[in-house]
């Protein structure tokens, strides 16, 4: 039996990543998940060749984003998607994907430019929730324009690779996806209807337990919708997605003490085991020795991460909260425009299906990379200063 080296690295890795957070962080605060994706492409084949891709983690990696994309499910809140926030998020969007695809098609004519499209549209949600968690922003107006901006560019690029990318016709696609649409707004209708009391009593009764019967049913409705996704054709992380909508409607009625109990333990899976294995297994599979074999390719890196701050970061800013000011504003631009997990899923069908080449790719995953490296690091410094302005004042919803 050959033994996979992996398994006793990347665990050792994942300790290291928030040791090193601290240690930094008495001079700069920088997300752990900089560390996590660095320490990746250390041991990756491009530099010290310790950790190889195997197909084992690469699946762990898989249920690592579909928790991510789960827990931003949970934290999503319906009032963040209407409103003026909302709205300016969904058009910012949609600006965001045109613009995206115009450009693309430059660069790909045909379906590639929707690749490069959706690539240059998305945000990347599950890495910004854990900042935005520890930094406490979540029900500040900021964090309520980042995380709107969140959701709708991990939702929108979702839509748009299950319509056009996904191997039918965009009009069977449509009718697909609205299947998959009725049969989430019967999960959420359940949820909504079903008896609160005997369910949270028994959540409550295990809580401490070895039935531990809340966590069963998390993974349950994960996998539900993930299956059903991947049945119907459409990408797995819609479905994770839905299901954290699901469990947080499920819970709603819950003791303050339940709910926090729950989520406490739900983290713990997410953030303290799968989740790290995704970022660190990102940098271990991304191809550092071929972007630096070639300057030309580092050099189109830095010109794509421009472009996906003009592209994303632009139109974020129609979201911004009411009365914010430059630096809130610069902030949420540089949040809007930190985009990974989409840009690894969509550059990985655009290769396999030979709409534009692995350089292509490897340029546009290197600009995603960066954009989780610098965006987020600097956003919150800017946040930071502008914290010691004046209040801002609410988005009122109108």
């Amino acid at each position: 039996m050959d033994l996979d080296v992996s398994l006793f690295v990347i665990p050792l890795l994942a300790v290291a990543a928030p040791l090193l957070g601290r240690l930094v962080g008495r001079w700069v605060r920088i997300p752990i998940v900089v560390f996590e994706l660095l320490l990746g492409i250390l041991v990756g084949p491009s530099v010290l060749a310790i950790v190889a891709p195997t197909e084992f983690i690469d699946v762990l990696s898989e249920f690592g984003l579909a928790l991510l994309f789960f827990v931003a499910g949970t934290e999503i809140e319906a009032s963040a998607l209407r409103g003026r926030t909302g709205r300016r998020a969904w058009f910012g969007w949609v600006v965001s994907f045109c613009a995206g695809t115009a450009l693309g098609w430059i660069i790909a004519p045909g379906i590639g430019a929707v690749v490069i499209g959706i690539a240059l549209s998305s945000t990347a949600l599950g890495t910004l929730l854990p900042i935005m968690r520890d930094a406490n922003e979540l029900s500040t107006p900021f964090g309520r324009s980042v995380m709107a901006l969140g959701a709708v560019g991990e939702f929108g690029p979702l839509i748009a690779i299950s319509i056009l990318l996904g191997g039918r016709s965009p009009g069977a696609a449509t009718v697909v996806l609205l299947l998959f649409a009725v049969i989430a707004v019967a999960a959420i209708m359940l949820a909504l209807r079903m008896p609160q009391g005997r369910l949270h009593e028994f959540v409550n009764s295990t809580l401490h337990t070895s039935g531990q019967f809340a966590i069963r049913v998390v993974f349950a409705i994960v996998a539900s919708l993930v299956f059903l996704s991947l049945v119907m054709g459409i990408d797995m992380l819609l479905g994770a997605f839905t299901a954290g909508i699901v469990w947080r409607l499920i819970m709603r009625d819950a003791t303050e003490h339940d709910r926090h109990a729950v989520e406490s333990k739900i983290e713990g899976v997410a953030f303290g085991f799968l989740v790290p294995i995704f970022f660190i297994y990102t940098g271990v599979t991304f191809d550092l020795a071929a972007l630096l074999a070639d300057p030309l390719l580092l050099a189109l890196v830095v010109a794509a991460l421009i472009v996906l701050l003009a592209v994303r970061g632009g139109p974020s800013v129609l979201a911004a909260p009411v009365g914010a000011g430059a630096r809130e504003r610069a902030a949420v631009m540089l949040m809007g425009a930190t985009g990974l997990p989409i840009i690894v899923a969509v550059t990985s069908i655009g290769v396999d299906e030979q709409m534009m080449t692995s350089a292509q790719a490897a340029v546009l995953v290197g600009a995603g990379m960066l954009s989780v490296l610098l965006f987020p690091l600097i956003a919150m410094t800017l946040r930071g200063d502008s914290t010691k302005a004046p209040a801002q004042l609410r988005d009122d919803g109108a």
